[in-house]
């Protein structure tokens, strides 16, 4: 059995889809759909695919020992219904709606953060990973002020994207990315949109929008 089969083995057995397994680690469909095809017989994300599987990673690499990783070894109660999280941390600066907005202006290389914040989130490029908290009510009710946004400045946005944005000056927003057309030379014409309807869109077709970065996690926390 070839890395491409004990792949695909894996993510059956996870119930999960190629589009749930990429989106989760950080790399697109298309390179998975490579490595699972054997196109790419190597990839330095093989480890956060073997721990979101719950696989062992020698075995995925190689096919020796086990499949099943320690945890999914240990025996469920019939009420159980978490899981251990063993996913590595790793330290990102947390800024203010102005400090995103001048992120790459300015190299941003966190001296001047607000603080710093630990996040499970995994990529190449660590150094464009940034955390930020809302702040007023735009975005409510899924996102309330307070809660804490991963932001990844080295993705590009998708439609449906969750984005931070700059329009004009230093300040930065955080909105909905809709693409409503193309110009051109094929380039997104988009809208930004916040999910309370009290408050407006902006268009980049009305004003000089520069996407800052992607929301790739959301923590909130509940009062007791």
């Amino acid at each position: 059995m070839e890395l491409k089969d004990r792949l695909k083995l894996a993510r059956k057995n996870a119930k999960r889809s190629q589009k749930d397994v990429a989106e989760s680690v950080g790399i697109t469909q298309p390179t998975l759909s490579q490595l699972e095809s054997g196109l790419i017989t190597s990839s330095t994300f093989l480890p956060a695919i073997a721990r979101y599987l719950n696989v062992d990673l020698y075995w995925l690499e190689t096919g020796k020992g086990e499949m099943l990783s320690k945890n999914e070894k240990t025996e469920e109660s019939e009420f159980s219904n978490v899981k251990i999280n063993g996913r590595k941390l790793y330290k990102i600066p947390v800024l203010d709606f102005v400090q995103a907005g001048l992120f790459h202006e300015t190299c941003y290389d966190g001296i001047n953060a607000k603080g710093e914040t630990y996040t499970t989130y995994e990529t190449l490029r660590p150094k464009d990973v940034f955390s930020v908290e809302v702040d007023g009510m735009s975005m409510a009710p899924e996102f309330m002020p307070g809660d804490e946004l991963v932001i990844d400045a080295a993705l590009a946005p998708k439609p449906g994207s969750y984005v931070i944005a700059q329009n004009g000056g230093n300040e930065s927003t955080f909105k909905k990315y809709r693409v409503t057309g193309y110009d051109e030379f094929g380039r997104d014409e988009f809208e930004l949109v916040p999910l309370n309807p009290d408050f407006p869109k902006l268009s980049s077709k009305d004003h000089n929008i520069k996407i800052i970065g992607v929301l790739v996690q959301h923590l909130r926390r509940y009062k007791y």
